[in-house]
């Protein structure tokens, strides 16, 4: 028998965590293969873990809803054969048996560290505390006032392993706590009041869902970290719905999907970044990173009502065919919950259709750490003054606001202003005789 050890795999380049929602083996249950043997979340997106080999499930190291960081051991299974244990990432090389002994030690103290950390389990605090914090805690003796008196730099503002080591490291130059008969909480900053909120015996109380509170967290931290300013215009579509209406069942024929006005707007913000890179950019403390590829996220609903941002990656080297087909399967793949968390990673810039709801226009919250995002207003028949050479007339056209949200911290009014009418210029000027 053989032991191999079950990793968190990589899940894109800003994702270094996850928690574990659900256990789908228990401990003495046969996996095999590619079989999944738990649930994750992250901040982004809910995922499996399969197995990559064959074996007994024999040690679960982690409890669902506790935190696991990219690349921790979060599960032991045991295989036939003695070709020495292995990881995820290295199923091919053989281990000596010390190193066997060692991993199963290693995996062992885990278990009896976590069963420890459960007699001290911080049950009053409201806040989350992953095991390995816990044990930190008890180890440097911190008691559970002082727990609570550190600030947390994670997800959700949760005490990371580096918040509680630099606390313990600067520890001794704190004043030392006095209280009759335990600490004093160190004092917290102060908080804005909340207003009461009255419940009576007619209302409903529900509980948010998961993904609504990371949507909840993540709008207030944006609109606490970038300065929003809006910039809004309104475009002449009519040459893009009349092409759009003449090519869609040929389209459709020909490359067996539907051909939606997405993927035409997408085209020109694609091209609208290349005229103005600075839009393509991230803040940094006082950095700018200016990002080298023109990754487009695309807002889309879920089937429980919330909404997700899968990325077009490198959106400005697709042709028009290309980026439809780019849009339906990520589309289509958000409907069905079957995004990657690759499909979601890297995303540059934002686009959202606030006109599928019926919406002319909106203001978006920009999508951290991006610096804009532009919402789609529903296309309206209106009538409109039409410029010839011949004079002015009224006519029927075919017309939608843009509205731009843009951080003002790096993006002033003329850039932000400039790039959506240049949005704008490329919609306009679509050429109505162009080829599929």
């Amino acid at each position: 028998m053989a032991k191999f050890e079950l990793k968190l795999p990589k899940m894109g380049e800003s994702v270094a965590e996850a928690t574990i929602t659900n256990w789908l083996k228990e401990v003495g249950d046969t996996i095999e293969a590619d079989e999944a043997v738990l649930e994750i979340a992250t901040d982004k997106v809910d995922s499996e873990v399969p197995s990559e080999v064959d074996g007994v499930l024999v040690e679960k190291l982690f409890n669902e809803d506790d935190v696991v960081q990219v690349g921790q051991t979060i599960a032991i299974i045991e295989t036939e054969g003695g070709e020495g244990a292995q990881s995820s990432e290295e199923t091919t090389e053989e281990v000596p048996s010390e190193e066997i002994q060692e991993a199963v030690a290693e995996a062992e103290k885990r278990v009896e560290e976590a069963k420890e950390i459960s007699v001290t389990d911080f049950s009053e605090s409201d806040r989350f505390y992953s095991p390995l914090v816990k044990n930190i805690a008890k180890e440097e003796g911190i008691s559970f006032e002082e727990l609570e008196g550190i600030k947390g730099t994670g997800k959700d503002g949760r005490v990371t392993k580096n918040d509680i080591l630099d606390y313990v490291e600067n520890r001794s130059s704190r004043p030392a706590p006095v209280a009759a008969g335990k600490e004093q909480k160190p004092a917290a900053a102060p908080q804005p009041s909340k207003a009461p909120v009255s419940v009576n015996g007619e209302d409903e109380i529900i509980e948010m869902s998961r993904m609504g509170k990371m949507i909840a967290h993540h709008m207030v931290e944006s609109v606490q970290t970038s300065a929003h300013v809006q910039s809004f215009i309104e475009v002449d579509v009519t040459n893009i719905w009349n092409w759009r209406k003449k090519n869609k069942d040929a389209f459709e024929k020909r490359e067996g999907e539907k051909l939606t006005f997405t993927p035409i707007f997408m085209e020109a913000v694609a091209k609208s970044i290349k005229d103005f890179p600075m839009i393509n950019i991230s803040v940094d403390g006082d950095k700018i990173i200016k990002r080298k590829n023109i990754n487009l996220g695309m807002a889309a609903a879920l089937p429980d009502g919330n909404l997700i941002v899968p990325v077009i990656k490198n959106a400005d080297q697709l042709n028009l065919v290309g980026m439809a087909k780019a849009v339906n399967d990520l589309a289509n793949r958000a409907r069905l919950n079957k995004l990657k968390p690759d499909d979601i990673q890297g995303g540059t810039y934002t686009v959202t259709n606030v006109g599928t709801f019926g919406s002319i226009m909106g203001t978006p919250i920009i999508n951290q750490p991006q610096v804009g995002i532009l919402a789609l207003g529903a296309i309206r028949k209106v009538p409109a003054v039409i410029e010839t050479p011949e004079g002015d007339f009224i006519g029927i056209r075919y017309k939608m606001f843009l509205s731009h949200s843009y951080d003002h911290r790096v993006v002033n009014g003329a850039l932000g202003g400039q790039f959506v009418q240049r949005v704008a210029k490329y919609l306009e000027s679509f050429d109505k005789n162009r080829d599929l």
